[in-house]
């Protein structure tokens, strides 16, 4: 019988074969929330720090960039095309691994040109991203315009799908979904709490699971009301599943039940500040020197906190809130948090 140690190093192998670009500092720690566990009354709190990947101040993004971006110089390309709204962790993530990469980079921004770059816009300036303001496209809908400009130069371009979800982007939480087996007793532990935005992390967490036999649940948080190509966040993210899985000749297949989603916690909207978010924010802030972001960790972070106060969670397992990162978004969002 094969060890579970040697099963998960089978996997490694499996990913292994695939092109990768070094850019993350990984594995990212585990951590118990001592303070917020006590504050709360149970159960244990534990966050995966994926905050702290190192890239570009951090985030979960570069975990499927070092798949994409691999695959990219692999193909001999020579710049990146991607697209997000202005305050897009998933575009100032890739900015700066292409910056390290040597690769030009263009970035699809929704909205108008501000009058001043702060957040994640400020960043993606410094990382020398040629950027391109798409008013209410902010999910890639011109990115073949800008590709065909970019041919007609001489480039090669390399499209990065939104927020870098593709089965290589899930390939990256696949990887991480193993990582965190051999960071904690996963026996202990009864429910994962995630944003879930453009699925990437989910279906990677969902077969890294799968592959381990796991028994946790896997709770995606939804951050945005809208949908992408006529489908629901749900088929996206079982779609990606099942692709991925297929990609890698994995014997897994999913169906839509097996996709936990939870919408309850979408207020007005992606990037709509609310009252639960700036609640959670500082609730993490001031119990345990954690930063979260307004759009993505803050709403998933509350969607937590809310379920333990509720008493739906068991209190004799541990829960573990995965923190996707997004930080510098909160300089933008100054004026609605103080």
């Amino acid at each position: 019988m094969i060890c579970k140690a040697d099963f998960i190093m089978q996997q490694y192998s499996i990913l292994q074969q695939l092109p990768k670009a070094k850019l993350g500092y990984l594995p990212t720690p585990v951590i118990k929330l001592e303070n917020l566990t006590r504050i709360l009354g149970g159960p244990d709190i534990l966050m995966k720090r994926d905050d702290l990947t190192g890239l570009a101040l951090g985030g979960n993004k570069t975990r499927k960039l070092e798949y994409i971006l691999g695959d990219a110089v692999a193909k001999g390309c020579d710049c990146v095309v991607t697209a997000g709204a202005q305050q897009s962790n998933h575009c100032r993530q890739t900015a700066g691994a292409a910056a390290k990469l040597g690769l030009h980079c263009h970035l699809l921004l929704g909205g108008d040109k501000p009058n001043e770059a702060r957040g994640n816009l400020l960043l993606d300036s410094l990382f020398g991203a040629h950027i391109h303001f798409t008013k209410e496209n902010r999910k890639g809908e011109d990115i073949p315009n800008v590709v065909e400009g970019l041919k007609l130069a001489g480039h090669t371009p390399y499209v990065i799908p939104y927020g870098g979800s593709n089965d290589l982007g899930a390939c990256g939480f696949i990887e991480a979904g193993l990582e965190l087996s051999k960071q904690i007793d996963m026996e202990n532990l009864s429910q994962v709490f995630f944003a879930s935005s453009s699925g990437g992390t989910h279906a990677g967490l969902m077969i890294a699971k799968s592959i381990l036999n796991q028994n946790h649940s896997l709770t995606g948080i939804q951050i945005d009301k809208a949908e992408l190509a006529g489908k629901t966040f749900k088929q996206e993210v079982l779609e990606l599943a099942n692709a991925t899985a297929s990609f890698l000749n994995l014997d897994l297949a999913y169906t839509a039940q097996e996709v936990v989603l939870d919408n309850h916690y979408l207020g007005e909207g992606y990037g709509v500040l609310s009252a639960q978010e700036r609640e959670a924010i500082q609730l993490l802030a001031t119990t345990e020197g954690i930063l979260l972001d307004p759009v993505y960790t803050g709403r998933a972070f509350a969607a937590m906190v809310d379920k333990i106060k509720s008493g739906n969670l068991p209190r004799d397992k541990q829960v573990l809130f995965w923190h996707t990162g997004g930080t510098p978004s909160l300089f933008a969002y100054s004026a609605m948090l103080v």
